[in-house]
């Protein structure tokens, strides 16, 4: 649905956007992550069309963006970091502006602010002056206009800024409505929004595209977390097992001995959890706990936008 080829942007000698290309389906969610000043904001600008590239193309369902910038706007919902309100109008005139500029007319007009109206929560204060609004609400107008018109490709940067833990619950089930029939990009510093919205990560790092990867990818590692009433002594067995590489102990567990099983990259873990499960049986001992050890993606987002792992680094250990 939307495919970027060798986008680039200098801002005189400084390489802001360096060579990236990328493509999502309908449908998709996907994180667009970077510390400030890797180029990420840059390359939103750049798919909305208020950036030019200097090369590098994207089109939107198969519409260049270069070639037809009103056709593809039409279809494009954008919340910017920096709200795009005007304090002195209210809710209700505000969005009436933000559907005359995106083409709207007469009932359909109608029919789609109520829609927003209700989908962001801000019937109460249609008609409150947007300055005297908290953040949150703010924030909430801001996302009311970027999804007006049933866009097809939404940008959102921080879109749950501001808003309490039951307002963040109703925006992240509202993205993912919208996204049953669009495109969503969403750009955030909260991890938590990435791992409970995306399904997969880009990772900018220095202006280039560091990271391009499946979410449940990232996570998987080459580990196995065990807990048990058996001693290390015990699990000598274990250790012989054709996809174990090697058996470290951890810190004490709440009820036993805590370990860390190194898998072979290829091994079926199921399968060799079921064998591990069966030895400990046959021990006559306790399991408490066995499953995957999944790798954290705060840690791995400092890792990769530090340069400290590469790309192929990272898909190498979830292999």
């Amino acid at each position: 649905m939307l495919e970027v080829k060798h986008l680039s942007r200098k801002y005189g000698h400084l390489v802001a956007v360096d060579d990236v290309s990328f493509s999502i389906n309908k449908g998709e969610i996907v994180g667009l992550l970077g510390h400030n000043g890797a180029g990420k904001t840059t390359i939103m600008k750049m798919i909305s069309g208020y950036l030019e590239a200097n090369k590098g193309t994207v089109t939107v369902d198969r519409i260049n963006l270069e070639a037809n910038p009103k056709t593809i706007q039409k279809q494009l919902g954008y919340l910017p970091e920096n709200l795009p309100v005007y304090p002195e109008m209210t809710v209700a005139d505000y969005l009436d502006y933000a559907a005359d500029l995106k083409g709207l007319k007469h009932n359909v007009k109608k029919v789609e602010i109520k829609r927003v109206v209700k989908a962001t929560d801000l019937s109460h204060k249609l008609l409150a002056p947007i300055a005297t609004l908290s953040r949150g609400l703010k924030q909430r107008v801001g996302v009311a206009q970027a999804i007006l018109g049933h866009p097809k490709l939404l940008i959102l940067d921080e879109p749950t800024n501001g808003l309490d833990p039951e307002q963040t619950q109703q925006m992240r089930a509202l993205i993912r409505d919208i996204a049953k029939d669009a495109t969503v990009i969403l750009s955030t510093h909260i991890m938590q929004e990435v791992e409970a919205l995306c399904s997969r990560v880009l990772i900018v790092h220095g202006g280039k595209l560091a990271l391009d990867a499946e979410l449940d990818t990232l996570r998987q590692s080459n580990h196995l977390l065990l807990e048990t009433s058996l001693a290390l002594s015990d699990l000598e067995q274990v250790t012989k097992l054709p996809q174990v590489v090697g058996l470290d102990r951890l810190e004490a567990g709440k009820v036993g001995h805590r370990y860390r099983i190194e898998c072979r990259p290829d091994s079926d873990q199921p399968a060799l959890s079921a064998q591990v499960a069966q030895f400990i049986a046959s021990q006559n001992a306790q399991l408490y706990l066995l499953q995957p050890e999944l790798r954290d993606l705060e840690t791995l987002f400092k890792q990769v936008s530090t340069g400290a792992m590469t790309h192929q680094e990272v898909c190498d250990a979830a292999a």
